[in-house]
Parts: structure tokens; sequence; C-alpha cells
């Protein structure tokens, strides 16, 4: 089965993850206001904010694949208390797609003002 993914961060095209997407269909970009975006060192993490909007790359990605994210953001689905992202749908312009949102109090945690990171 194909799913919709939105990523922002370490999975985009030319970055350090962009690499477990390979194979996935690109089927484009996005602009999502109803996301936040905070610098967490070596990564980012969405939250579900308003803002002036985070940038994604949308794929159709493979059940495997799903689960390869799951594990690569620390997504437990049957525990999501103790996950450090979930796994949430949330409407694209291209459809509904998977978003792995933070799952920590961002509070003392830098905003990324432009949405891109």
């Amino acid at each position: 089965m194909k799913h919709l993914v939105a990523v922002y961060g370490t999975l985009k095209r030319g970055r350090n993850n962009s690499h477990i997407l390979r194979g996935a269909r690109f089927v484009g970009t996005d602009w999502m206001p109803e996301l936040s975006l905070y610098h967490l060192g070596p990564y980012p993490g969405a939250i579900k904010e308003p803002s002036p909007g985070v940038r994604v790359e949308v794929y159709a990605v493979t059940d495997t694949m799903l689960k390869t994210l799951d594990e690569l953001e620390d997504f437990f689905p049957e525990r999501p208390q103790s996950s450090l992202y979930i796994r949430q749908t949330m409407d694209t312009r291209h459809g509904s797609a998977w978003v792995y949102i933070y799952n920590r109090p961002v509070k003392t945690i830098q905003r990324l003002r432009s949405g891109s990171w």
C-alpha cells in the first residue's frame, strides 16, 4: 500500500537521511501554515501551531518505508506517549499525508521563523 508522507528536515532531498526515501515517488512540495518548526540541533521538529508556514516535501512511500520512517523518528504506535515524534495525518495540496509531529515541550527551543531547515 502507498502512503503520502510530508517531510521537513533530514529526509528532504540532499539531506543526510534522504537516502531512506530512495525509491519513493516524489509527489511535490507544499507550505503548511498549521505547523511551526523548531531547531533541535542535528534535526528539526514541527509542532501543530500556526505560523507563516513550514516547507515540506511530499513522497509516496510503501508500508515498509513507512515502518523505517517510524523507526527513524522514534515513533512507537503501541506507546505514542513515549515517542519522540507522533505520526499524524494532515492535509497537503497533494492529499492527506502523514507528518511526524515533535512530541516534547518546545518552550526553551529556538523557533525557525523561516519555516525551512
